[in-house]
């Protein structure tokens, strides 16, 4: 078994890579056989270690995660949209046959949300949750497009 966990979510620091996993001493020996060469650097690791020790940001990340799901929510519930629901950042919506049509629209609007078509999912989008009045915009936008 490999657990692994990453810091890209509650802790903001996606584009840096930061994470790690816990297995047995020889499925990491395999793991790090095939893993680059410096896949982490020094900035990567010192934010890890400061986001660690900085329990309100950790608070206040979580509760903003938490009022933007609601706020998608009830767009969604309020537009007659199903949704997978969700405890992570992001909800999957399901918009239809036209999804890949809405996602161009949404790109057009200034709007990046995840076509997931590849995960089986033609007719859903993925929609992160950013701050509030970035889901504002996302939402304005699905009014205009709807």
């Amino acid at each position: 078994m490999i657990v692994s966990r990453t810091f890209s979510k509650a802790y903001g620091l996606a584009g840096l890579r930061a994470g790690y996993a816990i297995s047995h001493p020889e499925i990491a020996d395999l793991m790090n056989r095939i893993r680059q060469p410096f896949n982490m650097n020094s900035l990567s690791l010192r934010a890890a270690e400061v986001v660690l020790d900085d329990e309100d940001y950790l608070a206040e990340s979580i509760r903003v995660n938490k009022e933007g799901m609601q706020q998608l929510v009830a767009f969604c519930e309020q537009h007659g949209l199903s949704y997978i629901p969700s405890h992570g950042n992001f909800l999957t919506i399901e918009v239809g046959p036209e999804a890949g049509d809405m996602y161009q629209k949404l790109l057009r609007a200034g709007v990046i949300v995840r076509p997931v078509a590849g995960y089986q999912l033609p007719n859903h989008l993925r929609v992160s949750i950013g701050l509030p009045s970035e889901n504002q915009a996302f939402i304005d936008a699905m009014k205009t497009i709807l």
